[in-house]
């Protein structure tokens, strides 16, 4: 079966003997449900590629209604408003002469698809839907979307009626079709299909298509733009042939960050790529191709000499040329840039917190600094996004000076022209410390010192008459007065007061959050940022309704030895982060005595860095207590012997299990980690588990057992964690595993502390002595 679509279009001869195309992919910031913006800049992605003289758009995958719509993609409303804009931009006739590929959603049979839409001149060519859906990790396409499974079969597809007014058509083809156009062919994929193991590049490629589009909407996470060009690169270096690809930008209303990053390849050799970290709404690559270096390179390659592929793609013959009449050399190789693990960490969350506090429109961010590494990291990122967006309003970016403005001022067409980012940053951030008995001056001073160095509001209150308050209460309906451990009190008592401070941090967040805007004479309130890393949330290492609740959580999907790496590279231009990056990691929510000073990884049992190795085998690699025990047994017998391996695995899962309820109410969080313990959308288990894993820790201890013989003795070096640091500490014996802390120094306060507290009963996890700091607590987590 073939297809036949009628063009106005006119060529030449000429166009035979030059073969140049000029492409364009574009890079949008759509966002869920918002159809006019989303029309706005589809438009003027058009337009910009129209003058640059291209004649093939790509734009990303569903670009029309917004890629994190959720449920509301079972709404009639979403598709028929989808229909409108698509009409609407069939409608525009100064777009001649440019194949459009756009994305949304369409019903088809009684199903609903992930679908392109190419159409020129007015006209739609081809309807292709997705064929394989993303449906692991942040993805849940297949809860709204079918996937297309009648390939290679195409199908008739019925226009509503807003569509027969625009184009004059009933019907238009729909299904897996390519376009072949008098000088060239064009082959389509969606996003996921580009990462299976039996992508449609490969029998298209087979079957002589020579330019493969690929509309995608692909999450940031650390270093995966590497990945996500590697594959490019082998599929063009392997088959031939150009590959566009187009990816959404920004948060769109979700806990995603697109990043962008649209590019364009030929035969394995990157020949233009757009920003990855950008505020720029649109953003429009092109290239110019010389279309017989792809057949050369198909020529000479011997790997390509075999029989074509049983997989047939129907063709739909366009009379329209993709070349055009034109003395423009084609566009050179070059070399593709990464960003470091830790540079995207300070500007991936940046964007995101752009997009969400424009878009959301408040007036600012408050942010609870206690001065440990977590609330830092945060108000560094914030500090980065104050960058960017001075940057881009000094570079005339029409539409971040319109929002600045707005959120500064309160009106849009202000006269506001900030002096510096630390100008922006006094306008957008307020840090707010809150004092108890229990904190240092210490750590007051860093948080301070830090907000100066970045140009924040500070704001720091004492909450003692608060907790105080509270405590009274408890007082005169029970008579009884509860104690620190330090004081004499008991371990319930001991946690008790630890979440009354605590928990009225959050509140005296929410209320500066509020009120301040108010108190300086503006409208609005502030959004309030959290800052709880992965490592605490997928231990249960806070406390829950603490000042990790808040409104968004910039750092909840990237882990504290990656923070503590982004906070030393930040120490030269923030010098109080030096102190912030030395000390060891606090709550400060019980007394200093001289035989305890409250430490997190002490708290915990477990250092960062092993709580990172347990949460990749749990999440990434599928694992449960017993495959995590195997998998990390051989890799930690420098440091454990498999008994003592075993009794760390057993404690995580006994913890993770009793505090796994807290992930149900864990702030949104920027996504950066494979192992995020994200249970609204990423991370789906029970949050009510036997905390005993009998069977399992049975089968644990049994495995210790027989490996004891066959390792050697533990050498225990220095944790990795305080390598980088070590000449800051004491040199640590090579043979124990003593209080890697023992430097005076000033605990960092960390203001999410720790309802995960280990109570010392009978029925506590035991230790060698020498595997843990000597004031470790380790025991059945609270549930509290």
């Amino acid at each position: 079966l073939t297809l036949y679509i009628t063009s106005k279009t006119k060529t030449t001869g000429i166009l035979g003997m030059l073969q140049r195309a000029v492409l364009a992919t574009c890079t949008l910031n759509q966002w869920a449900l918002d159809f006019e913006g989303n029309f706005q800049r589809i438009e003027e992605s058009i337009r910009i590629a129209k003058e640059k003289g291209a004649r093939y758009r790509l734009g990303p995958e569903l670009e029309i209604s917004g890629y994190s719509c959720g449920d509301h993609f079972f709404e009639a409303d979403t598709c028929n408003h989808s229909y409108d804009v698509l009409a609407r931009l069939l409608k525009n006739k100064s777009w001649s002469d440019i194949i459009c590929d756009v994305g949304l959603p369409v019903m088809h049979a009684g199903k609903l698809y992930n679908c392109r839409v190419l159409f020129l001149n007015g006209k739609i060519l081809l309807i292709r839907p997705k064929m394989c859906l993303a449906i692991t990790g942040n993805y849940r396409e297949g809860r709204w979307f079918s996937p297309w499974s009648r390939h290679p079969h195409m199908d008739e597809f019925v226009l509503p009626s807003v569509l027969v007014e625009a184009t004059g058509q009933k019907r238009v083809p729909i299904g897996t079709g390519v376009l072949v156009t008098e000088d060239t062919s064009i082959g389509t994929e969606i996003c996921m299909e580009l990462f299976t193991s039996n992508s449609p590049h490969i029998p298209m490629a087979t079957q002589g298509v020579e330019i493969i589009t690929n509309a995608s909407g692909s999450h940031h996470k650390l270093s995966k733009l590497h990945t996500r060009c590697s594959l490019i690169h082998n599929a063009t270096e392997k088959c031939g042939g150009v590959y566009m690809y187009s990816n959404l930008r920004g948060c769109d209303g979700e806990r995603l960050y697109f990043d962008g990053a649209s590019l364009v390849m030929l035969n394995g050799e990157l020949l233009a790529i757009g920003s990855q970290f950008s505020l720029k709404e649109v953003e429009v690559v092109t290239c110019t191709v010389n279309l017989d270096d792809i057949r050369a390179f198909r020529a000479g390659n011997m790997l390509n000499r075999h029989e074509l592929s049983s997989d047939i793609f129907h063709k739909i013959y366009v009379p329209f040329s993709v070349s055009t009449p034109c003395n423009l050399s084609p566009s050179l190789p070059i070399q593709a840039e990464y960003h470091t693990p830790l540079e995207e960490i300070g500007l991936g969350p940046a964007c995101w917190c752009w997009d969400y506090l424009r878009r959301s429109r408040q007036r600012g961010f408050l942010l609870p600094l206690s001065g440990g590494i977590d609330s830092s990291s945060t108000a560094v990122i914030i500090a980065s996004m104050c960058e960017l967006v001075y940057e881009a309003f000094q570079a005339g970016d029409t539409r971040v000076q319109r929002d600045l403005r707005r959120v500064v001022t309160g009106d849009p067409s202000s006269n506001y022209f900030p002096a510096d980012p630390k100008d922006i940053c006094g306008n957008l951030l307020t840090t707010l410390y809150m004092a108890t008995r229990n904190s240092s001056l210490d750590t007051e001073e860093r948080a301070r010192n830090l907000s100066s160095e970045i140009g924040s509001t500070f704001i720091t209150v004492n909450i003692d008459s608060t907790v105080d308050s509270m405590v009274d209460t408890f007082k005169q309906v029970t008579q009884k007065e509860p104690k620190f451990s330090a004081h004499g009190g008991s371990k319930a008592e001991n946690l008790a007061l630890q979440n009354i401070q605590a928990r009225s941090r959050m509140v005296h967040a929410y209320m500066f959050a509020q009120l301040s805007p108010w108190a300086a004479g503006k409208g609005g309130s502030y959004l309030v940022l959290g800052s709880a890393n992965v490592d605490e949330c997928l231990f249960g290492y806070l406390t829950k309704y603490d000042c990790s609740s808040a409104d968004i959580n910039p750092i909840g999907g990237i882990n504290k030895l990656d923070l503590r790496g982004f906070i030393l590279t930040k120490q030269e231009k923030y010098p109080s982060l030096k102190g912030v990056y030395e000390a060891p990691p606090t709550a400060e929510l019980e007394p200093v005595t001289k035989e305890y000073t409250q430490t997190d990884e002490a708290d915990m049992g477990l250092s960062y860095e092993e709580l990172g190795d347990i949460g990749r085998e749990r999440k990434i690699k599928c694992c449960g207590p017993v495959g995590v025990f195997s998998s990390l047994a051989p890799r930690w017998q420098d440091k454990y012997t498999p008994k003592e391996t075993a009794e760390k695995i057993k404690h995580f899962f006994r913890a993770y299990s009793i505090n796994r309820h807290k992930a149900t109410v864990l702030t949104p969080s920027y996504h950066a980690e494979n192992y995020s313990p994200d249970d609204n959308r990423f991370d789906l288990r029970p949050f009510l588990y036997n905390t005993e894993w009998e069977l399992q820790f049975r089968l644990i201890d049994k495995i210790a057992v027989s490996l004891q013989p066959h390792y050697p003795k533990p050498t225990r070096p220095l944790p990795s964690i305080l390598k980088s640091n070590s000449d800051a500490r004491p040199a640590q014996s090579t043979t124990s595993h003593q209080n890697v802390f023992a430097k005076k120094v000033t605990p960092t306060h960390d203001p999410k502390v720790t309802s995960s507290q280990m109570d010392q009963s009978s029925s506590q996890v035991k230790f060698a002595t020498d595997t843990l700091p000597t004031n470790t607590k380790i025991g059945r987590a609270h549930p509290l």
